[in-house]
């Protein structure tokens, strides 16, 4: 599903217009994006955790000479699903 069918489904569920219902998503996301940056989680019990994670500096290797390189530390966005989703999931 891409952007255009979830904003198609959350307009038929919310009986509310396209154009409301796409703004409503990209107002979702971009404050969910927002939080993360800051370094803050944002839990939706039941769905999921979206959460900033460290990645430690290692050393990896270029996989066309094989040379080894540098790779920097940085923290990457993460998400963790909640019980409800991996069960939705699963179909327990």
């Amino acid at each position: 599903m891409n952007k255009e069918e979830l904003v198609q489904e959350i307009s038929k569920k919310a009986n509310v217009t396209q154009k409301e219902a796409a703004e409503v998503l990209s107002a979702w996301v971009d404050t969910i994006q927002k939080t993360v940056s800051k370094g803050k989680k944002v839990t939706l019990v039941g769905f999921g955790t979206f959460e900033p994670r460290k990645r430690a500096a290692r050393i990896g290797r270029n996989p066309q000479t094989g040379k080894e390189l540098k790779i920097a530390a940085k923290t990457v966005p993460a998400f963790s699903a909640g019980k409800k989703f991996k069960e939705a999931v699963n179909k327990k």
